[in-house]
């Protein structure tokens, strides 16, 4: 598990991953391409700007204009929170979506500062014409360790555009482990209104801490 942990970490992210692809791109199809054109971007942004990498402001910008358009944040924001998206209000459901967009830019940054060289190896797909929804299936492969099973979920929105909703390490799924992980805290914090102003405050403290390590960084 606390291998996992550690791909999660650095691959998250999300949902889209900054490894090489070892399979060309004319032998990929859509979904397929997705990935590969995000990561390799993500791989040239990282290895050109590695210096700002601590910048939480940087991290955000990153994620708005790399990883979002790529990702369907609705769908996962629904998934992640199950039956109460259901029973949240419109205000609460934008809030929601806007901090756990922070925590996800507080796991990349994590994720980006760790950065490591892998290769992500394509599996085969097929993809049919009437396909909405499909599990793109990748395999990463590191010098001197066993290849660890990442698959995608991805859906076709309604601009024709695939999206990633969900990354899947090693059989574990990271909307699934997302909502079991609120379920128990809106249980146990009394509603999602205590859980939104909890992440609301983390989101904040690791911003101000962004900020405090620059000004430590400059002054030193």
């Amino acid at each position: 598990m606390k291998k996992t942990n550690g791909f999660y970490s650095l691959g998250l992210t999300l949902l889209l991953s900054i490894f090489h692809s070892s399979t060309f791109a004319g032998e990929l199809n859509a979904p397929q391409m997705v990935i590969q054109e995000t990561s390799d971007l993500l791989y040239e942004i990282v290895k050109k700007d590695k210096a700002k990498l601590g910048n939480r402001e940087y991290i955000f910008n990153l994620v708005d204009n790399v990883i979002e358009p790529r990702v369907d944040l609705d769908k996962v924001s629904k998934l992640v929170l199950g039956k109460y998206w259901r029973t949240a209000s419109k205000q609460q459901k934008t809030r929601f979506q806007k901090e756990f967009k922070g925590l996800l830019v507080n796991t990349y940054a994590t994720a980006f500062t760790e950065f490591q060289d892998w290769t992500v190896q394509f599996l085969p797909m097929s993809l049919n014409a009437d396909d909405n929804r499909v599990i793109v299936k990748t395999e990463i492969i590191q010098a001197s360790r066993p290849p660890v099973s990442v698959d995608y979920r991805m859906t076709l929105d309604n601009e024709g555009q695939w999206k990633a909703y969900d990354v899947i390490i090693e059989g574990i799924s990271m909307v699934t482990n997302y909502k079991g992980s609120f379920a128990t805290s809106i249980r146990n914090s009394g509603g999602l209104e205590n859980v939104i102003k909890a992440l609301a405050e983390k989101n904040e403290q690791s911003k101000t801490s962004s900020i405090t390590a620059e000004v430590v960084q400059i002054s030193s």
